[in-house]
């Protein structure tokens, strides 16, 4: 009896012991999909990692009572497709699926693929600027599944390197004439340089709130002028679409533009040029680059992580902490041109309307639907996800984009940075089939992207390709919280939030974006603000917040039209308060009825101005900012 008490015993301690830890599952760079995955004996590959955490889910073992923990060791995981998460793969409050990296170590999943064998040019390349024969080096675009990448970026040891473009900076040209009915552009001669055929050529073209990639089909010259016309589709929807839409002879002149993509372009050190029927890159090193031993990165996943539940079976209970995610691409601008309506979301088709008014809006006199930016790690159907200390960062459209029917997320402490789109993505905006202006609300709450929160996160330098783009842009979402993140440096808006240009009731309501800091916003566009928003969404505050340092960008359409706090088209059921900005530069454009503003400018408390952005604990996340501004 005694004995039998004592085996009870220790089987009973064993049971508490093993329940007291997750089952932990170890994967290296180095390691082999042959080794059992422990810490000693790692696995190579994340889906084997994943998969083994399935496994043992599925056949209910004993080691994941407690959870089951993923650790990745430091090192880069090359990825040829998204890791894709399941609903097989979700855990619950108590047994969560955690993947984390290993103490100390930086694991960095990748969608970039190395550029190897650099040679320096000795012969004359034909086309290329005098004042860069004998400074450019050459390789080969590598193969990917026996094919050469097409590509939009590329990267020298962490840092990105320009497209060929002219001019090199912000002292932009303007056009001079756009004809609505012919379909085509007249610019100054002097603004295209030594190109005389179009080739790879594409003009990015400002236009008030957004930029736009346009692939041109034909170049002719005329005396001191150049008429531009453009490829399919692009050109359809550039000609007909009315907003945003280029200006000539503004108040501040025409639209700007440059041009980019062509090898008479590369003239000074750290441009590029991919001769994509050659399938040669040329590129001109900055100062202290050797090719010899630099790191050189071209993207080719355009998604490195996927989570994809439904309504009915979500994904949930799974957990992302210290990982890095970088280097992806988006090759649509190369194949369809890139034609926004605003914050990155692209016209499929837009076109003007010669009789005005829609189901929701009587006078309105334009129709469009959209698509959405691809982001590097994308989440549909899945509720009580999280992101910890994450970096996002090398990316050639968004970061990271909580889609539809998600709820309950978190994404805390993590970096955003380098990235050609917009940071965070949240909630639907308009289906692809679904008139942009008409209200969301369906019939299915649980598509609602709700109760979400974004705090102490830093969001810098976004939207570095597609001017465009915000820090954070959310659609309709409800129940919402955005609150001590920082973003910097970015084009366009700092947070905007809201969707559909409409005072009727929708999917929005009681959403809180407070004790936020933005600063160094509009770096290239106007009709901007640090946070606007759009559309009625009853309960929602926007509160405690630090707005300042607006950029001025001598090209933007109208120099005074920039806000720091901006409440557009149909806002309805906001209350404004105590929110600082070192004036009271506002905007209320054909608002609905019950906002409130109470208390914003420069004389709210300095303790709620130094309490924004974020807290104590997250500070180190500021070193990334250059000269911590």
């Amino acid at each position: 009896m005694i004995r039998s008490f004592s085996v009870s015993l220790l089987f009973a301690l064993h049971l508490l012991t093993t329940a007291a830890h997750a089952a932990d599952i170890w994967v290296a760079p180095s390691g082999s999909d042959r080794n059992p995955g422990t810490k000693e004996k790692p696995l190579a590959t994340l889906n084997t990692a994943l998969r083994e955490a399935r496994n043992l889910r599925r056949l209910h073992d004993a080691s994941v009572q407690n959870g089951v923990r993923i650790w990745l060791r430091g090192g880069e995981y090359r990825l040829h497709e998204p890791w894709l998460f399941r609903p097989e793969d979700s855990g619950t409050a108590s047994n969560p699926t955690i993947i984390e990296a290993a103490p100390g170590e930086q694991p960095v999943l990748s969608g970039g693929v190395p550029v190897t064998g650099w040679q320096k040019v000795t012969g004359k390349i034909p086309g290329l600027p005098a004042a860069a024969q004998g400074q450019v080096w050459a390789a080969r675009v590598p193969l990917v599944a026996g094919r050469a990448l097409s590509i939009r970026q590329l990267w020298v040891n962490g840092r990105k390197a320009t497209r060929a473009r002219t001019p090199n900076y912000d002292n932009l040209p303007r056009l001079l004439g756009w004809d609505t009915d012919k379909r085509e552009a007249w610019i100054p001669a002097a603004a295209v340089g030594a190109v005389r055929q179009p080739g790879q050529l594409e003009m990015v073209l400002h236009q008030m709130w957004a930029v736009n990639v346009l692939r041109v089909r034909s170049l002719t010259m005329q005396g001191s002028k150049a008429r531009v016309t453009f490829h399919e589709p692009e050109s359809r929807i550039q000609f007909e679409h009315p907003w945003p839409r280029p200006i000539i002879d503004g108040k501040n002149g025409s639209s700007a533009f440059y041009l980019t993509n062509a090898v008479e372009l590369l003239d000074t050190p750290g441009e590029w040029f991919y001769d994509a029927p050659h399938g040669q890159l040329l590129y001109w090193p900055r100062p202290n680059e050797t090719m010899s031993t630099a790191q050189v990165i071209v993207p080719a996943l355009e998604t490195l992580v996927r989570v994809a539940g439904s309504l009915d079976q979500p994904v949930s209970y799974v957990q992302f902490r210290g990982l890095t995610f970088a280097y992806t691409t988006w090759l649509r601008p190369s194949e369809q041109g890139h034609v926004p309506l605003q914050a990155g979301l692209f016209m499929l088709d837009a076109y003007s309307l010669q009789t005005p008014g829609t189901p929701d809006k009587k006078d309105l006199e334009n129709q469009a639907w959209l698509g959405r930016p691809p982001a590097a790690v994308a989440l549909s159907g899945a509720h009580h996800t999280s992101f910890t200390r994450c970096r996002f960062e090398h990316l050639a459209s968004a970061g990271l984009d909580y889609q539809s029917g998600t709820h309950d997320d978190a994404v805390t402490g993590c970096t955003f940075r380098d990235i050609a789109g917009n940071g965070i993505q949240l909630g639907k905006f308009s289906d692809e089939g679904t008139e942009t202006h008409l209200p969301y609300n369906p019939t299915d709450p649980r598509e609602i992207v709700t109760n979400e929160l974004l705090e102490n996160n830093l969001l810098l330098d976004c939207g570095n390709e597609d001017w465009g783009c915000v820090g954070l842009a959310a659609g309709y979402v409800r129940g919402t919280t955005i609150r001590h993140n920082e973003i910097a440096q970015v084009p366009y808006t700092g947070i905007s939030l809201g969707w559909g240009w409409t005072k009727t009731a929708n999917a929005m309501q009681d959403n809180r974006v407070t004790q936020n800091y933005i600063h160094h916003y509009g770096q290239h566009t106007y009709d901007v603000a640090g946070i606007y928003t759009l559309s009625a969404q009853p309960g929602t505050v926007i509160s405690e917040n630090r707005v300042e340092e607006i950029g001025r960008a001598p090209y933007v359409h109208d120099p005074d039209h920039w806000f720091y706090l901006y409440l557009d088209e149909g806002s309805s059921g906001i209350t404004v308060q105590n929110n600082w900005c070192p004036a009271e530069k506002f905007l209320a454009n054909a608002n609905g009825p019950n906002n409130v503003w109470i208390n914003n400018g420069p004389l709210v408390s300095e303790a709620i101005k130094q309490a924004a952005g974020l807290e104590p604990a997250f500070q180190e996340l500021r070193k990334a900012i250059p000269n911590n501004n």
